[in-house]
């Protein structure tokens, strides 16, 4: 293991994925409200592993080999996350006292685990951050990738564990229903937000 390389991997990998985004604010969603947080921190951190090991590994020839991936991702991203931001403005138009954190049914450890599948899977920029940015720092590593992947997937494993279970520092806030209805309205809109993104650029 080559430590300087895997610094700089977990580095790279941190700076990348602190930047708030759609499965960031799901994972902290989940986090303030306690539902299932270990199984969406493990399954955005896993994802994010096989996804960083396949650029470190071969990015170049995934891009080569499928190039109908890119418009797949974005329109089928862009519609999922349009119905998500949809669903939270919603949410927080009708809510009440059953959004009061600790209170109410929520959702089933399926829908959980699908949903936080589909924002990480569906969503076009994180194949950009970790097969094709990640893929693309590790060529200056030719002789340690090993060490410069590991030190990305830690700073995943790290990063959505910490915000996964830190949300509760955060529950005293969200405990009123006027700050969680907050919340999913500035969830919402940003869904919204990276939807057209994701159509209109190019």
């Amino acid at each position: 293991m080559d430590l300087s390389t895997y610094l700089a991997g977990l580095s790279m990998g941190l700076s990348l994925i602190v930047a708030i985004g759609a499965q960031n604010a799901f994972v902290l969603r989940q986090g303030l409200r306690r539902e299932h947080v270990f199984a969406a921190c493990l399954a955005c951190a896993l994802s994010d592993a096989v996804l960083i090991t396949l650029g470190v590994s071969s990015f170049r020839q995934v891009t080569e080999l499928l190039p109908w991936l890119d418009p797949v991702l974005r329109y089928g991203g862009a519609a999922f996350l349009l119905w998500y931001g949809i669903r939270s403005l919603l949410s927080a138009y009708r809510s009440s006292e059953a959004l009061v954190l600790g209170e109410g049914a929520g959702a089933s450890f399926r829908t959980t685990l699908l949903t936080c599948l589909a924002f990480t899977w569906l969503n076009p920029h994180v194949y950009l951050d970790t097969v094709v940015l990640l893929g693309t720092v590790s060529t200056q590593f030719a002789g340690s990738r090993t060490s410069f992947a590991a030190g990305a997937v830690t700073g995943s494993f790290l990063f959505f564990f910490s915000l996964g279970y830190g949300a509760q520092w955060l529950r005293p806030l969200f405990a009123r229903p006027a700050a969680w209805r907050l919340l999913e309205t500035l969830i919402g809109l940003m869904m919204l937000g990276l939807a057209t993104g994701l159509v209109v650029e190019r």
